[in-house]
């Protein structure tokens, strides 16, 4: 089994979106990215758009050759967008490169319990953009796939939805992509542990959110350990690395369970790059003229002077 993740936080984006080879199938799940339209009242910094272009080209590269998709859930920074904005994947990108291909796409998509009627209409939507009836996969197994029935997008109760997460197995390997649940809910995890996975990418606590209370952190604390010390190779990234506090939260996990805990970045041999978490400092050493964002969107402006500073940001 091949796993690549594509897009999430430590990669300097929003999103958890990866690609699995296993046998003959190529699932893409979450194939969508986003930058955080607005965090410390500031708009994403052209560095963080020019990263956000390479990921959304990386997910249309990869969806070429496709057998399969995967939506978790129906939000912006996991699925195509049919009013997408700038900094997003736009879905008449993705239906134009399907209609494209001679071979249709499987889709396996999360169903209507627990969406809010926004993303009712945005799944309807997406339905009518991508030409695909888009059918709900809760429960349903085929080949190497397996999904869930919708567990918690965070904790039980809130206003987030649901999710559905996915298994994929090949041999002895078994990975389980998660996507958000944050480890907030204590009944999610052995929902997973039941799918005796050998890695799990999962979306870890959001820390940087002002209001999540103690009991919210140890709650994820302790299911984080429990994970930890039943799954070979355990990934926690996207809400979770929103923050520099995020980083020194999972490397004090691993230490304390000394076991493989990675972020995306770590997983994948590169530098954790969490641009939005440094969001202020790139506008202080890298300023941004007035007006860019507006004349980004009408094509007037591009990415490519800001394009060299991945490499000295990465060092930060």
């Amino acid at each position: 089994m091949k796993i690549e993740i594509i897009g999430t936080e430590s990669l300097g984006v929003r999103g958890l979106s990866c690609v699995v080879e296993a046998k003959d199938w190529k699932i893409v799940i979450d194939p969508g990215v986003a930058l955080g339209y607005n965090r410390h009242g500031l708009l994403p910094h052209p560095l963080q758009v020019a990263v956000g272009e390479s990921v959304r080209q990386k997910i249309l590269t990869e969806l070429k050759d496709a057998t399969d998709v995967v939506f978790s859930h129906l939000h912006g920074d996991h699925v195509p967008l049919v009013d997408a904005n700038p900094f997003q994947m736009p879905a008449q990108k993705v239906a134009a490169l399907c209609q494209a291909r001679p071979q249709k796409i499987r889709f396996w998509v999360k169903g209507p319990r627990g969406l809010s009627r926004n993303m009712l209409n945005r799944l309807q939507s997406l339905r009518i953009a991508l030409d695909n009836d888009l059918p709900n996969a809760e429960g349903q197994n085929d080949g190497p796939l397996s999904f869930s029935l919708p567990v918690p997008h965070g904790e039980r109760g809130e206003r987030g939805g649901m999710v559905m997460m996915t298994r994929i197995e090949e041999g002895n390997e078994v990975f389980v992509h998660a996507s958000d649940i944050q480890l907030l809910d204590e009944a999610t995890v052995p929902l997973i542990l039941n799918w005796q996975p050998t890695i799990v990418l999962a979306s870890g606590p959001p820390l940087y959110l002002p209001h999540i209370s103690f009991k919210q952190r140890e709650t994820a604390w302790r299911n984080a350990v429990r994970l930890a010390q039943e799954v070979d190779t355990l990934i926690l990234d996207h809400h979770l690395m929103r923050s520099n506090a995020g980083g020194r939260w999972l490397d004090k996990l691993s230490s304390m369970t000394e076991h493989r805990i990675y972020c995306a970045a770590d997983f994948l041999g590169r530098h954790r790059t969490l641009l939005e978490a440094w969001r202020q400092r790139l506008y202080a050493e890298m300023p941004v003229p007035k007006g860019w964002h507006e004349a980004y969107a009408r094509g007037e402006v591009d990415t490519h002077p800001y394009r060299d500073w991945i490499w000295k940001v990465e060092n930060w």
